[in-house]
C-alpha cells in the first residue's frame, strides 16, 4: 500500500481493511430506502401489531426479491426499486405499545435519528393521530394503512394518506345490511352500538350511529367503555336489559375477547352480532373465543380468493412466514405499504416532497392490488376514494363472505349462534 494512502487511512482513524467498504459508506445511492413503522408490538393490541409487522416483512420480500408468480403486482417481478436503480427497502420498526404519547416520540425518533423517508403505521387510530402529526410537522409522508377513524382525514393534513375504508364506509355497510334484513322480515327495531373510548372507537362509533339514523334505524343504547377495562359485566347486563335486536362492537382484541367471554358467562346472545373488524379479525380472537362467537358478522376488505389470484399467492407467502393466514388488518397493512413503495418507485427519489407528489397522483387499479379495493386514488384529504368493504361471517375458525350478494359465497345465517 502506498505511504500516502496509509497516511490518509491513519488520518481518518480507519484500519486498512476498512478501506474496501469506505466508498459504500460515502455513497448513499446504494443504501436501502428506509421506512419507519411504529406499531403496537407489546401491550393489549400486540397480536394485531405483530401480524401487521409480519405482513410488512412479506411485502419487503416481495419488493426486494423476484416474485414472478405475482405478475400484476407493482414491483413484484423484479428485485428492488427500479425507479431508484434497484435499491432495496429496509423497514425500521418501533413499538409504541398502544400509547399515543409513545407513538409520538417514536415517530420523532424515526424521523430525526433513523432518517426514514416515510412512515407507515400505527394500527390504533389514537396512535396514528399523534404520530402523523409529527410527520406533518417534519414534512414526511405518512401511510395510514389500518387506522379507520374518520377524524384522521379531517385535519387538513397534506402529508397523510389512507388507502383503507373508514368508519363512514363501515357505518353505511352495516346500515344497508340491517335494513335489508328488516325488509326481509327479520326484527331490527333496536340496534346497540358499543365502542371503546379512544379515537378509533369514538369516531367510528359516531359514524355508525349517523349511518344507522340515516336509514331510520333506532340506536339504543350507545355504550362507550374504557378500552383497558378488565370487566365488562355492567355493559353486557345493560345490553341484556335493553333487549336489543342487533349489537355492533367497535373494539380491539382484548376487549372483543372479554365481551364474548362475559356474554357466555351471563348467558346473553343478541339475534345479530357485528364486530367492526379490529379485535374480531385478529387471529388471537379466533383462537381464544371462536367457539363462543359462531355466526359473528365482521367487516373485511380481504378474502384469500381463488388459487392463482394475487390474494391467494400473497396469503401463501404470509402463511409460510407467520404461521397463520392473513386477516383483514394485516392485509390492509401490507397493501398500504406496497402502495407507499409504488409511489416511492414512481417518484424515482427519496426526497419526501417527491414521494408526496407521487402519492397525490397515485392511481392503482384493482388488478394491481392484493386486497379487494376498487383501486387506490386519494382525494384532497388523503382518503382513498376507491376503498371497499364487505361483510363476512365466522364459521368454525374462518370468516366466509356473506354480503353483499356480489361478494357472498354463501347466505348469511341468522340468528347469531354463539356457543350453542
Amino acid at each position: 500500500m502506498p505511504n500516502a494512502t496509509r497516511r490518509t487511512i491513519a488520518r481518518l482513524g480507519l484500519a486498512a481493511p476498512a478501506l474496501a467498504v469506505l466508498p459504500r459508506r460515502l455513497h448513499a445511492a446504494d443504501a436501502p430506502v428506509r421506512i419507519g413503522a411504529p406499531y403496537p408490538l407489546t401491550g393489549g393490541a400486540a397480536s394485531a401489531g405483530i401480524s401487521v409487522k409480519q405482513a410488512i416483512e412479506v411485502a419487503v420480500d416481495i419488493i426486494n426479491n423476484p416474485h414472478p408468480e405475482l405478475p400484476n403486482l407493482p414491483l413484484a417481478t423484479g428485485a428492488g426499486l427500479p425507479g431508484l436503480g434497484g435499491r432495496k427497502v429496509e423497514v425500521v420498526f418501533a413499538d409504541h405499545q398502544g400509547n399515543p404519547a409513545i407513538a409520538q416520540s417514536e415517530a420523532l425518533r424515526l424521523i430525526t435519528q433513523n432518517k426514514v423517508v416515510a412512515l407507515a403505521g400505527c394500527y390504533q387510530s389514537s396512535c396514528t393521530l399523534t404520530a402523523s402529526a409529527v410527520a406533518e410537522r417534519y414534512g414526511i409522508p405518512f401511510m395510514a394503512s389500518e387506522s379507520s377513524a374518520p377524524s384522521l382525514t379531517q385535519r387538513g393534513f397534506k402529508w397523510f394518506f389512507r388507502p383503507t375504508p373508514i368508519g363512514t364506509d363501515f357505518g353505511a355497510a352495516y346500515a344497508s345490511f340491517l335494513t335489508e334484513r328488516k325488509t326481509a322480515g327479520f326484527k331490527i327495531d333496536k340496534v346497540a352500538v358499543v365502542n371503546e373510548n379512544t379515537e378509533y372507537g369514538s369516531s367510528t362509533g359516531d359514524a355508525i350511529v349517523a349511518a344507522l339514523a340515516d336509514k331510520g334505524l333506532k340506536v339504543d343504547p350507545r355504550i362507550a367503555y374504557n378500552a383497558n377495562s378488565s370487566d365488562v359485566s355492567a355493559q353486557v347486563l345493560q345490553l341484556k336489559s335493553a333487549a336489543v335486536d342487533a349489537v355492533i362492537f367497535v373494539s380491539y382484541t382484548s376487549d372483543s375477547i372479554l365481551f364474548m367471554k362475559t356474554m357466555h358467562t351471563l348467558n346473553w346472545k343478541p339475534p345479530v352480532l357485528i364486530g367492526d373488524d379490529s379485535g374480531f379479525s385478529d387471529n388471537a380472537f379466533i383462537e381464544a373465543v371462536s367457539d363462543l362467537a359462531q355466526g359473528a358478522i365482521n367487516r373485511s376488505s380481504f378474502d384469500i380468493g381463488k388459487p392463482g389470484s394475487a390474494s391467494y399467492v400473497v396469503n401463501g407467502l404470509y402463511q409460510k412466514h407467520a404461521g397463520h393466514a392473513l386477516d383483514d388488518t394485516s392485509a390492509r397493512g401490507m397493501q398500504g405499504f406496497l402502495a407507499l413503495m409504488d409511489a416511492i418507485d414512481r417518484a424515482g427519489s427519496t426526497v419526501p416532497a417527491k414521494i408526496q407528489a407521487a402519492l397525490v397522483s397515485q392511481d392503482l387499479k384493482p388488478e394491481q392490488l392484493m386486497i379487494g379495493y376498487d383501486g387506490i386514488k386519494y382525494d384532497a384529504k388523503g382518503q382513498n376514494t376507491l376503498a371497499a368493504t364487505l361483510l363476512v361471517q365466522l364459521e368454525g375458525k374462518k370468516y366466509v363472505p356473506v354480503w353483499p350478494d356480489k361478494s357472498a359465497v354463501q347466505p348469511v345465517a341468522l340468528p347469531f349462534k354463539g356457543w350453542s
